[in-house]
């Protein structure tokens, strides 16, 4: 159950907020602007590449290099060379993790290793066997580590990850978005220097501003009934969130706001792109879940038992270049099965700035569901 009075009281918030969550996605902007600088300090904006790589390897542990990879991909466009090195192992501990290179892996390629932990022995073993093959290698992760100094070893880049004093107090969340942010940021800087995408230093710039402006926006202190953030984590109190994406940009957001939903929030939720969605999902609004099943059902017990799950559309939009969307579409399809609708489209801004905004309320909003569920 959401106790939605704490939404409104942020001292209980910050009580219940023992990992930091709400202090990581408060000071997202502040987390860009000091990844960014340890980027330029690091020597990525000294770097003079000969020509794109074949492909761009990124490996790393958990969801937030998940989310970076799937974020970079769709940065980079149709024929992304960007592929996300996944681990096999059996248990996700530092030291049951194992990477390998492709076998195709050589010299005209280049490997990213993000992760905020950088104790795993396979990833420093994969940062040797890069050096072997001829693959250039750079690495974000927390200084003083392993893979730091595999990462020298291996005539790599290392650079390293903007932390807070408060993210040793406690196991860093992979969907935590300060841990987000502070792997991200030094990739676009880095992606952006071989011309895969582009993210200057005045557009990370603009990110920052844009995650500062959600943050007042989005605060503990801002109450609920004009607060984005908290509004959607009260309308996802006891529904099953179906999240529609529409807009290149919009894809990695919802795919981010569906797995921190479960880790955060321990909530599962549906995510599919427009218009696929639209058939992907049909059967299942018009089946149980749908608001209009049953939902006076004479055998549960009003006292004991919780309310039936229902679900709720979560439309996260772009703004389309071309004119065409399938937004109308698809309140239609969930409205005609009674299914109750929240919208975020992001302000005017650049690619970048509009997934910051998405990912940012998203985000916020996991952290109020996690935070008021289990106070």
């Amino acid at each position: 159950m959401l106790d939605e009075s704490l939404l409104d009281t942020p001292e209980g918030l910050a009580e219940a907020d023992r990992r930091g969550l709400l202090r990581g996605a408060a000071e997202a902007g502040a987390r860009v602007r000091t990844a960014a600088r340890h980027a330029a300090e690091a020597g990525v904006d000294r770097l003079k590449p000969d020509g794109r790589p074949r492909a761009v390897l990124i490996a790393g542990p958990g969801a937030a290099a998940t989310h970076t990879a799937d974020l970079l991909g769709t940065l980079a466009g149709p024929g992304s060379p960007v592929v996300r090195l996944a681990p096999a192992g059996v248990a996700p501990a530092a030291g049951a993790l194992r990477w390998e290179l492709p076998g195709w892996a050589g010299s005209v390629d280049l490997l990213l290793i993000a992760t905020p932990d950088g104790s795993e022995p396979s990833l420093s073993l994969l940062a040797d066997q890069a050096y072997r093959r001829g693959c250039s290698v750079v690495a974000v992760a927390p200084p003083h580590t392993p893979l730091a100094e595999a990462v020298a070893g291996a005539h790599g880049l290392f650079v390293p990850m903007a932390t807070a004093p408060y993210d040793q107090e406690e196991p860093l969340a992979a969907s935590s978005p300060g841990v987000f942010w502070a792997l991200l940021t030094p990739l676009l800087a880095l992606l952006d220097r071989i011309g895969l995408i582009a993210a200057a230093p005045d557009a990370l710039e603009k990110v920052a501003d844009r995650l500062d402006h959600i943050a007042e926006r989005c605060g503990p202190a801002i109450a609920t009934y004009s607060n984005p953030a908290k509004t959607l984590a009260a309308e996802l109190a006891d529904a099953l969130p179906v999240v529609w994406t529409e807009g290149a940009p919009a894809g990695p957001a919802g795919r981010r706001f569906a797995a921190a939903l479960a880790e955060l929030a321990g909530r599962p939720a549906l995510v599919a792109e427009l218009p696929e969605a639209l058939a992907a999902h049909s059967a299942l609004l018009a089946g149980p879940l749908a608001a209009s099943a049953d939902p006076d059902d004479f055998f549960r017990d009003r006292v004991e038992e919780a309310p039936a799950l229902h679900a709720r559309v979560v439309l996260l939009r772009d703004r389309p270049i071309s004119g065409l969307t399938a937004a109308p579409a698809a309140r239609d399809v969930a409205l005609s099965h009674d299914t109750p609708v929240s919208e975020l489209e992001p302000e005017e801004g650049g690619e970048l700035e509009t997934l910051a905004e998405l990912i940012a309320v998203t985000d916020f909003a996991a952290v109020y569901l996690a935070l008021a569920s289990r106070a």
